[in-house]
């Protein structure tokens, strides 16, 4: 039994120590059918290479093809309501009954259930598998399944994949986390993106940008530019809005696939400067912008960039609870203090439901530098997004545990998350990142100039 007159960060670390000398690290077997290229789209897996089936207690129900029409309640241009309003919540996890829920649970979940037990629950309700994409999307997918392979070479990356997720059949760690780094997420992006690093007090400043991202990767057809610049994932630039201390400044970063030749580069503009500046050791375990420390670069989307640092392991699948369907979280007519509380979000706002997920395990290399020894991603099987990861520090305590809010924006169809939540254990302090409910939604767009995402464009771009 674990000693509960520890401090509370030590009683976590000890527990999860606990829990993997006596449980191991992989999730409970179990038998689940393979794939071949020629599978994804018929009658046993999806064309994104989930299981077509629902589980046999039909709490998760078979994929029927997800969420591919607006609701009538949809204004264009508007933030996305709700297809599910009369939906009502099944079940409540608690601090006091997570023992009974344990199963469909990971470390962190637990542990923020443990450090908040009288005001932070998980309202779980109907499954509801609402993935979808265009149809382009997933003949590409099953392209990618017979063609693409790992590049061994150096920091490592992708070859003869395009569009989106390239192993759709996973047989190793590293396949699903590019999946997740590769997903489609849509050609052109904008956004306003709101950020807040709440204090134990439960006080907090958003930090307002409006950021434009495109993704050359995920182009329907190759274009002269992508043929020139095939190994070109994201180019995302950002100008910040609010407060009006910040409002000016702006950042561009480009992201490759295969880091080994061409790292990441990124840039910030400065308005007291009034030029940019090269930002070259931007990313990793460097703290966020921003973010009060509380967020590494790479934990942007839950996980971003080269995997290089860390020796990944495919534990397989598990039946896990993740926020999903999150239209109540996303809504327009919520204020921030609706939505941020104290110690976590408003958990009346959050809709968990039980999903399938890959559960991928990464494990620093010698002679790599990160603030997490290791990780654990849980990867929705079908959008290939990661919805929960827990990060672990050097001595091998948990240490943060972070949620993926998820929906499906349904005029692309795209699965993406609308609010990212991070939970730091050891401050006992949370962050947000996605608010965007007093702001215009996501704007989807069909392509980009190339030369708006240049150094030399930034200035303009941020004034």
């Amino acid at each position: 039994m674990v000693n509960t007159r520890l401090p509370k960060t030590r009683r976590w670390k000890l527990g999860a120590a606990l829990a993997l000398l006596f449980l191991g690290s992989a999730p409970a077997a179990a038998e689940h059918p393979v794939a071949t290229p020629d599978d994804l789209g018929g009658p046993v897996f999806t064309p994104l290479g989930a299981e077509r089936s629902g589980n046999a207690t039909g709490s998760i129900p078979a994929w029927d093809g997800g969420i591919i029409t607006p609701p009538d309640t949809y204004e264009p241009g508007r933030h996305e309501t709700d297809p599910f309003p009369g939906d009502t919540v099944i079940y409540t996890v608690t601090a006091d009954n997570l023992d009974q829920h344990s199963e469909h649970l990971s470390e962190g979940q637990k542990a923020l259930l443990q450090a908040y037990p009288d005001s932070w629950r998980m309202n779980v309700y109907r499954t509801r598998r609402t993935a979808s994409y265009p149809d382009w999307v997933y003949e590409a997918i099953q392209e990618n399944a017979r063609l693409a392979e790992l590049s061994t070479e150096g920091k490592g990356g992708v070859r003869n994949a395009r569009v989106s997720s390239p192993f759709p059949i996973p047989e190793a760690g590293v396949e699903v986390i590019w999946n997740h780094n590769l997903r489609w997420r849509g050609i052109r992006v904008k956004r306003t993106n709101g950020k807040a690093a709440v204090t134990r007090k439960g006080r907090y400043s958003v930090v307002l940008a409006e950021l434009d991202i495109g993704f050359p990767y995920g182009v329907r057809e190759p274009t002269p530019f992508t043929r020139k610049y095939p190994n070109l994932m994201i180019g995302y630039r950002s100008r910040t809005i609010e407060p009006s201390f910040l409002a000016g400044d702006g950042g561009l970063i480009i992201e490759p696939i295969d880091q080994t030749e061409s790292a990441r580069k990124s840039w910030l503009y400065n308005r007291a400067l009034k030029r940019v500046v090269r930002t070259p050791t931007f990313g990793y375990g460097m703290p966020g912008a921003d973010t009060d420390g509380l967020r590494t670069v790479d934990e942007f989307e839950l996980f971003n960039g080269s995997p290089y640092m860390y020796e990944w392991r495919l534990l397989g699948k598990q039946e896990l609870l993740i926020p999903y369907n999150s239209y109540r979280i996303h809504s327009s007519d919520l204020d921030y203090d609706d939505v941020l509380h104290r110690d976590h979000v408003n958990p009346d706002l959050v809709r968990f439901e039980l999903h399938r997920v890959w559960v991928v395990e990464g494990r620093l290399k010698d002679g790599m530098r990160h603030v997490y020894s290791r990780r654990v991603f849980y990867v929705d099987e079908d959008s290939w997004q990661i919805s929960v990861s827990d990060s672990y520090d050097l001595e091998g305590g948990l240490w943060r545990t972070a949620m993926a809010h998820g929906l499906n924006y349904y005029t692309v169809p795209v699965h993406l998350s609308t609010l990212e939540v991070f939970h730091d254990l050891e401050e006992q302090r949370y962050y947000v990142d996605g608010l965007d409910n007093r702001r215009a939604p996501y704007e989807f767009l069909e392509g980009a100039d190339p030369r708006e995402f240049s150094p030399n464009a930034l200035p303009y771009y941020v004034r």
